[in-house]
């Protein structure tokens, strides 16, 4: 079977999944739009049935498209694990680590224990995977990728053995549109505003299934009110400078880059045991670990320069 038999589908619903709209999942994929509508098109005459519901956005599967999603996935699965094997025999002495990652923790993380790493393993190749920490969560469980590096360990599933970093904060970032908004001042004083009251204003917010994310619908259901979403992005980047172009309320980890301007916003300080991400790596408990896997964890898991404990 084709590696591109297998896959290219599985990509192109992820892709309109991601996006909700044809012409921009095709951009992301580097094909045409109505080639995309084809492919759709003819794979639901195959199955006499509608995968994916376009009639209202977000994009969802349907419960067949659920179906021959899982089994898309099944087929990636099977064609991994035989070249994994067929590396093996073919190229003993060259080792390949597929590494989950969301894109944006990546643009942080990656440099700062990645190059240890590679130091100490030249033979071994990285492949990254970019995408959302719940699908990342997926393709570890299923076995398509070898390790998982993503934010707050504790709603992980119960199989994955995990190394943490331990807790980091987070910070609002409060535009000069917003009520809270005190003029003239950079950073705000600890404890000022309560988290309810920043949850009351106008939202800017990563998409869900991002850590964060998941934490914020928390201390909603928590404080029993109901978000005023203006936009979501998947990139905490979009999200960052959206807030500070005055869209809306944000909340931002300490590890990206926050400079100060209090002509445009405030930044605030939450208070950890509220709001905090602890950043980690992931494999399958069944996992029989190589000296190249425990060299992978020893590198991310013990960098000083990022406070491992």
């Amino acid at each position: 079977m084709s590696k591109y038999k297998s896959q290219n589908p599985l990509c192109y619903i992820d892709a309109l999944l991601k996006f909700s709209n044809y012409s921009k999942a095709a951009e992301s994929l580097y094909i045409s739009q109505p080639y995309l509508t084809q492919v759709i098109k003819r794979i639901e005459t195959e199955l006499n049935c509608q995968i994916i519901n376009r009639s209202e956005l977000p994009y969802r599967l349907t419960e067949p498209g659920k179906v021959y999603y899982d089994y898309l996935g099944s087929l990636e699965t099977a064609y991994s694990n035989m070249r994994r094997a067929v590396d093996a025999i073919t190229d003993s002495g060259k080792t390949t680590l597929k590494i989950g990652i969301l894109s944006s923790i990546g643009t942080y993380l990656i440099p700062l224990f990645l190059p240890k790493f590679m130091a100490r393993y030249p033979d071994c190749q990285i492949e990254l995977v970019e995408d959302i920490p719940e699908n990342n969560e997926k393709r570890l469980l299923k076995g398509e990728v070898d390790f998982w590096i993503g934010q707050n360990s504790s709603s992980i599933a119960p199989t994955l053995c995990v190394k943490s970093w331990g807790k980091h904060g987070y910070y609002a970032v409060i535009p000069r549109t917003c009520e809270l908004y005190q003029p003239e001042t950079a950073v705000l004083k600890k404890n000022s505003i309560c988290i309810e009251a920043l949850l009351k204003q106008d939202l800017v917010l990563t998409s869900k299934g991002s850590a964060i994310r998941m934490q914020i619908d928390h201390l909603l259901g928590i404080y029993k009110l109901k978000a005023n979403i203006v936009v979501e992005s998947c990139e905490i980047a979009t999200v960052k400078s959206l807030a500070m172009a005055g869209i809306g309320v944000t909340f931002v980890p300490e590890s990206l880059t926050l400079a100060p301007c209090p002509e445009q916003y405030n930044i605030y300080e939450l208070p950890i045991n509220q709001l905090n991400l602890d950043y980690f790596i992931a494999h399958n408990s069944h996992r029989v670990l190589s000296e190249v896997d425990k060299g992978l964890i020893d590198s991310f898991w013990r960098d000083d320069e990022v406070g491992a404990e």
